[in-house]
């Protein structure tokens, strides 16, 4: 019989755990707080593992949400990819996770298998609540959906004569406290909407693709984010570079130069995959997919990164997914 203590409110639990004895690693529900952490069979009997850093609270207080916009004028760098994968680790890892798509391709609801038939669009507008226009996308994951109408919701916040750029951050005031994340997915180049991620979100994570245009995108997208900080304290978190392809060069030399200009800014490349743009016409993130190539892993590595957290697992010992226990 092992003895567990929920790092989150130190309540004991006893419990039977010789049925993932095979397994050695995988994540409990506290049923005091419903707090989720994980548990490793080959430390002592007594585990208590540590709580996330900087993320939440105790339980008595409010949740610390964490706006991370993942962002990038220039297309076809990775970052609906990279915003769908991410919230979905996030949410396999315990967090609780809300991504927005405010691309008008609407991509993320297509990587995701979902069709919704109301999203951003009608929250901004007022025409919906929002729990009308919020999905359940995965267990502990929520989507709020893009799409071609929001190419109208651009005109009316163009329209506005005053405070345009806070019309997401007033939409979102009392939603993204119920959430330890919210993830945006934006649209390449640069307009009013994505001028309103940015004064909304926290945070930046910048996808770059290892070639030369991408380092002059990230140059303009850095001159726009400086323009945004006379107004907002907001900065680039995190240069996330893409396509990383070891059999070339010229991606290694670009991978060297990011990382002599941004330092520890730049997370672990996201390397060349073709499971990746497989994955999407399954309705299926990269973990779901397959959780044990080299996607999954390098995608891993980004999960741990943002969340400050080394032992966060989307999947188990030898390619497993994380066994999930109810309640203790």
């Amino acid at each position: 019989m092992t003895i567990i203590v929920c790092p989150s409110c130190s309540k004991k639990h006893r419990a039977d755990t010789k049925k993932f004895a095979a397994i050695k690693k995988f994540v409990v529900r506290c049923k005091a707080c419903s707090h989720r952490f994980q548990i490793d069979l080959n430390k002592p009997d007594v585990v208590q593992s540590p709580r996330p850093p900087k993320l939440t609270m105790p339980v008595s207080g409010p949740r610390h949400t964490r706006k991370i916009c993942v962002s990038l004028s220039k297309g076809g760098v990775g970052k609906t990819t990279t915003a769908v994968n991410l919230s979905a680790g996030l949410a396999m890892a315990g967090y609780k996770v809300l991504l927005i798509d405010t691309d008008t391709q609407g991509q993320s609801s297509f990587l995701l298998g979902k069709k919704p038939q109301a999203g951003l669009t009608e929250l901004l507008t007022g025409e919906l609540t929002p729990q009308e226009t919020i999905i359940q996308a995965r267990p502990n994951l929520s989507l709020l959906s893009g799409g071609r109408s929001l190419a109208g919701v651009k005109r009316i916040i163009d329209k506005k004569s005053f405070g345009s750029e806070w019309t997401l951050s007033e939409a979102m005031e009392d939603l993204d406290k119920d959430y330890d994340f919210v993830i945006i997915d934006t649209s390449p180049g640069w307009d009013q909407l994505t001028v309103n991620v940015l004064f909304y979100a926290t945070e930046v994570l910048t996808p770059v693709s290892l070639e030369v245009m991408s380092l002059h995108g990230l140059a303009e997208f850095i001159k726009n984010l400086h323009a945004i900080k006379k107004y907002k304290d907001i900065d680039l978190n995190y240069v996330l570079p893409t396509f990383l392809d070891g059999r070339v060069d010229q991606p290694q030399n670009i991978y060297r130069k990011l990382q002599s200009l941004y330092g520890d800014k730049v997370c672990q490349p996201i390397r060349y995959d073709e499971q990746l743009s497989r994955s999407p016409s399954h309705g299926q993130t990269i973990f779901e997919f397959l959780p044990d190539g080299m996607g999954a892993e390098d995608y891993t590595a980004l999960v741990r990164f943002i969340a400050r957290d080394q032992n966060i697992l989307t999947t188990g010992a030898e390619g497993q997914k994380s066994t999930v226990v109810p309640s203790l």
